[in-house]
């Protein structure tokens, strides 16, 4: 009788680790938005995920040891960052894949900024701004010679150095990355710089 009892304490217990494995999963895979919460919850979390951090995109909920980002243009750079090496997956929104619009639709939207998902409507939004006036954070705009010739690219700038600009996106080529807008496939195909926040 107590092997029984042993025999069915063991499977329940087996089955219980199983299940918080399969929610964990659930929690790292498509819902990887973090969003603002109170301090205290902010450093557990960070203790609770620091052997994940592949997983969740960086935030300042999860970075304990980062100083913490003084603006709102810095905090969205360092979330997008954060993607970099992630292959191109046309819609896709995750660590599984990002696509360029995706990439900036989720970043923004990670600290209360909504824009639209396509890339040519969120060309719409903001005001335009020159080259000369750009800020880190702003958006530029590309016409990579589709056939529509429409905006079909976007990337968020991340850095402005030596008179030339870096910006993070997602190529479909080598996933997301950063690029100099000097380079010749980026200057000509550059259409617009647009300041959202």
């Amino acid at each position: 009788m107590k092997k029984i009892v042993l025999i069915l304490i063991l499977i329940i217990s087996f089955s219980s680790c199983k299940s918080s494995k399969r929610s964990k999963r659930k929690t790292n895979s498509s819902s990887q938005i973090i969003t603002k919460r109170s301090k205290d919850y902010q450093v557990k979390q960070a203790v609770t995920y620091s052997e994940e951090k592949k997983a969740i995109p960086r935030t300042a909920a999860n970075t304990p040891s980062k100083k913490v980002s003084s603006s709102k243009a810095d905090n969205i750079i360092d979330y997008a960052e954060d993607f970099k090496g992630v292959r191109y997956k046309w819609g896709g929104t995750t660590k599984d894949g990002m696509d360029c619009s995706g990439l900036i639709y989720e970043s923004f939207r990670a600290y209360d900024v909504v824009l639209p998902r396509v890339s040519r409507d969120m060309a719409k939004r903001g005001e335009k701004i020159t080259l000369k006036n750009v800020n880190k954070g702003d958006l530029l705009f590309f016409k990579t010679g589709n056939r529509r010739n429409s905006i079909n690219h976007v990337g968020l700038i991340v850095d402005i150095a030596d008179n030339d600009i870096q910006f993070i996106h997602a190529t479909s080529s080598k996933g997301v990355m950063t690029s100099w807008l000097n380079e010749n496939y980026w200057l000509k195909a550059f259409y617009q710089a647009r300041r959202i926040l």
